[in-house]
């Protein structure tokens, strides 16, 4: 009997898991009438939580990953997107 070994690695599950908080997130302000960008930006930018509802446990889901985590996140993402070769 062969046991095999599971790899896995942490980066990708760290970017997993801020994708899906930042969606659900996301959904969540939009549900409540909010502008989900806006409210995002406020909270990025001063790291006041009160940025984000409370609808759908979600300021507690943002408190959960460092916001220095979650701009790395998006900066990498842009840049993915972006042609720096001109």
């Amino acid at each position: 009997m062969t046991e095999e070994t599971s790899l896995f690695n942490l980066s990708v599950i760290k970017k997993e898991n801020i994708k899906r908080t930042l969606s659900e997130i996301y959904q969540s302000l939009e549900q409540k009438g909010y502008n989900p960008m806006n409210q995002l930006i406020g909270y990025l930018m001063s790291g006041d939580a009160s940025y984000i509802s409370n609808y759908q446990n979600a300021r507690e889901k943002i408190l959960e990953i460092e916001r220095a985590d979650i701009l790395e996140y998006l900066l990498k993402e842009s840049f993915k997107a972006c042609d720096f070769s001109d």
